[in-house]
């Protein structure tokens, strides 16, 4: 049975918040294990709808310091606060998101029974700013008004596993099953060399997730988010509007499209979705015309990885 590793869609439009729509926000579930990516205003309401628990968030990862990108950070980190949380909160961000927060925690948590620590990253070189045992986060730089990345999320590779019965047969030492694990072939009693493919099973495939939001349309993103399960692309306009995306360095649903087929990724998603937009079916059909298996981040949504 395959770990969780998932996306649930917690805010999709651009800069204003709708009666439908909220700005930007999504959560990643690896495994129980919740990475909050930005936090635009509204989203602990949206925690809430979607039954997610806020304890089991340690680490929020914000693109950029536009608003709609981070203006539900302090909201959520004093309700942290309120809730009574003592363990650490990461976050991860451009150098001035601590410049910018710091007087406000002061002001309006400076009694917080936590501490909130910021982990800056160069916006301007892809970098590794997360590492566990399991996951590895990686930024991708991209174009917009002011410093801005997207976030990879890579699942790390499993050692093979190895076959009960051939344990149960052989009864190989520690030492060996370690060996045997990280892809050694084995000698058995009879000295015939067993190969390492004879004994285990491959083990799942690496999952990933690439965000990218706010940007311009750029290629230099497509080697490193090459062949993801999911991408999510920013798409704030449809084609018609393609001067002022350019304008306003955003992306078109086609744009978006376009970069998706080009990635030879599994699955798009498109969202931040400009609030002059009452009907959202002209970005599917746009983006389904140039890549078929494109969808909407819609509020509430949960995509799933198997």
């Amino acid at each position: 049975m395959s770990k969780t590793f998932s996306i649930t869609i917690l805010g999709s439009n651009s800069a204003l918040p709708t009666s439908e729509r909220y700005p930007t926000a999504q959560m990643l579930n690896v495994s129980e294990r919740f990475f909050l990516i930005d936090c635009g205003e509204g989203t602990q309401i949206q925690l809430r709808k979607n039954k997610i628990k806020f304890t089991k968030i340690d680490h929020i990862f914000i693109s950029h310091l536009h608003g709609d990108h981070c203006f539900g950070l302090i909201g959520l980190i004093s309700t942290l606060g309120l809730m009574g949380r003592k363990t650490n909160l990461y976050l991860h961000a451009h150098p001035e998101l601590e410049k910018v927060f710091q007087p406000q925690l002061d002001y309006f948590c400076k009694d917080l029974p936590y501490k909130v620590v910021f982990e800056p990253f160069d916006t301007k070189q892809k970098q590794v700013i997360y590492s566990d045992k399991h996951l590895e986060v990686e930024t991708i730089p991209l174009i917009h008004r002011i410093p801005t990345v997207g976030f990879l999320f890579r699942e790390k590779p499993e050692e093979r596993k190895i076959r009960k019965e051939f344990v149960f047969v052989h009864k190989p030492s520690i030492k060996e099953i370690l060996s045997i694990k990280k892809g050694e072939d084995f000698l058995n009693a009879d000295g015939r060399l067993m190969a390492n493919r004879e004994i285990t099973l491959d083990p799942p495939p690496i999952r990933s997730y690439a965000f990218c939001t706010d940007t311009k349309y750029t290629e230099k993103i497509i080697d490193q988010i090459k062949g993801v399960d999911v991408l999510y692309h920013e798409s704030t306009f449809t084609k018609d509007k393609e001067k002022l995306a350019k304008k306003t360095y955003h992306a078109t649903a086609e744009q978006a499209a376009k970069i998706a087929i080009k990635a030879g990724v599994g699955m798009l998603l498109i969202g931040h979705f400009s609030s002059r937009y009452k009907s959202l079916k002209p970005f599917l059909d746009e983006a389904q015309m140039v890549f078929p298996d494109a969808q909407l981040a819609k509020e509430g949504d949960v995509v799933s990885i198997l």
